[in-house]
């Protein structure tokens, strides 16, 4: 991607038809991949793609808005508690949108850093609302077997809490952004532009 990102300050907010467009889209992405997941089982959430994306086009703000906006209509809609992990959703697209902000989504190794952080977001986030509402479980599968294997071994449950996080959205924020990096490069710049606040298209290799 760009060596420097398109918008003169990370944490600028516009409401033009740009970002309008952008906000259901990115919700859409998320519901979709979430389902995805969902129907095939897979041991990862994959409902933060829209979000990451958002914040890589738009900056951390939209990001964060959007992820936030995405988990309070599945928790009208589907499950009720999904609306207080909107404060993951948001802390991951502010992640994302900094990074992608100073350049580290330009090449695999920066991308990996940003899913990297991106999960230690998520991580932070969610650990202590796991622990509030289930006890410090996540309800997936694989992270769910590692909790109970440290319980089993005598580790605290904020500790085995914590581990489960790490199983699951550590990877899971990783493939989300090495998905988002391709789908940004494989957009065409006349796209890209209508994010810019400053006219410029800059080289994405």
């Amino acid at each position: 991607m760009s060596k420097k990102k398109n918008y003169n300050n990370p944490w600028s907010l516009k409401f033009n038809t740009a970002a309008l467009v952008l906000i259901p889209a990115a919700v859409g992405i998320n519901y979709l991949g979430k389902l995805f997941s969902g129907m095939l089982h897979l041991p990862l959430w994959m409902d933060s793609i829209g979000t990451c994306l958002a914040a890589c086009l738009a900056g951390p703000v939209l990001g964060a808005l959007c992820g936030a906006i995405n988990n309070i209509i599945y928790g009208l809609t589907m499950s009720p508690i999904s609306i207080v992990y909107a404060l993951s959703q948001a802390g991951i697209g502010i992640a994302v949108g900094l990074m992608s902000y100073h350049g580290k989504m330009r090449n695999t190794a920066g991308a990996l850093m940003t899913g990297i952080l991106a999960g230690a977001a998520a991580v932070l986030i969610s650990t202590p609302l796991n622990m509030v509402f289930w006890g410090g479980t996540t309800g997936n599968v694989w992270g769910d077997a590692a909790y109970a294997v440290c319980l089993a071994n005598g580790l605290s449950a904020w500790v085995a809490s914590t581990v489960d996080e790490i199983i699951v959205d550590l990877p899971d924020k990783i493939v989300t952004i090495l998905i988002v990096m391709g789908m940004y490069k494989s957009m065409p710049k006349g796209l890209l532009s209508l994010y810019q606040s400053n006219g410029r298209i800059e080289s994405l290799d």
